[in-house]
């Protein structure tokens, strides 16, 4: 058996939310903008459900919706209670997470090393200890997992989701089809994260220590790591305050979060930016910098 990873810097997925028990609908928006989406399924425990959007370079973005308002609960009920306590609970619609991949070992653990990075940095980017998560998919398959989230919900840093059982059943990037979009996109390009000018240089530290690595490039207002992936791609983390009036717009209403994700493209689109319902995307050209 081989030994866990300690790499902390591969992108694994990003996730999107959108209202509950919208997953359908989301689905048809995002075939719309050129996607081939792959239904996923619910979660264990049944809070939310989702779907895939799988690339060649084997990352994915996670369309995610809650499957009831909190509503549907009794007040009070445990349903009621782990539903109002959600990490997500809360977030604005959109882009509201992404993952980095984690190793799936409870004694090699992910949160130990980067815990460890934090002590000695003080950059008090702290991950609480991993935890089983697993979903079952429409065709009846289990799939399970280790989830290292930060703690406090620090919704600026990635959790780490580590594979139990092989990564290919969590993401089916087979047959050749499910990764084949009409947009001809091939991976990401870049995740952008908007914060504002006294929480960037805390959370540029953060980023360090959680990665293991330095910026790529660095000045006041932004911050550039390369990432690794599952193939040849590295994707860029750009840390930023805002730079135009959306943005500005975002750090005022949603405070710190992703504003943006770049996908890689074969073919150019029409419109460089488009938007989900509830996030901005970038079309960006493969083999070249965006």
């Amino acid at each position: 058996m081989a030994t866990p990873s300690t790499n902390t810097k591969t992108l694994d997925h990003i996730v999107h939310l959108s209202p509950p028990g919208s997953i359908e609908e989301t689905s048809r928006q995002f075939c719309d903008l050129g996607f081939k989406v792959i239904p996923g399924g619910e979660h264990v425990g049944g809070l939310t459900a989702n779907a895939l959007v799988v690339f060649a370079d084997g990352l994915y973005l996670e369309l995610l919706s809650f499957t009831h308002e909190p509503s549907h609960y009794p007040p009070g009920s445990p349903a009621r209670v782990k539903r109002d306590t959600h990490p997500w609970a809360n977030k604005p619609l959109g882009w509201i997470d992404c993952a980095f991949l984690g190793n799936g070992s409870h004694t090699i653990r992910i949160s130990d090393i980067i815990n460890d990075r934090a002590k000695k940095d003080g950059s008090g980017a702290f991950y609480e200890a991993e935890e089983d998560g697993g979903r079952k998919r429409p065709d009846g398959k289990v799939v399970r997992w280790l989830i290292s989230a930060p703690q406090g919900n620090k919704g600026t840093l990635p959790f780490f989701c580590g594979d139990i059982t092989p990564r290919d059943l969590r993401v089916p990037t087979k047959p050749p089809a499910n990764v084949q979009h009409p947009s001809t996109t091939q991976g990401i390009a870049h995740i952008r994260i908007v914060t504002d000018a006294k929480s960037f240089p805390v959370i540029s530290k953060q980023l360090t220590s959680v990665t293991g690595q330095e910026p790529l490039s660095s000045t006041p207002i932004e911050a550039v790591w390369s990432l690794d992936s599952h193939s040849t791609t590295s994707p860029w983390l750009i840390l930023g305050t805002p730079s135009n009036e959306l943005e500005n717009a975002f750090a005022k209403n949603v405070g710190t979060g992703i504003v943006e994700v770049g996908f890689l493209v074969k073919k150019r689109q029409d419109n460089d930016r488009h938007s989900t319902p509830y996030g901005r995307i970038v079309w960006v050209d493969e083999g070249h910098d965006d």
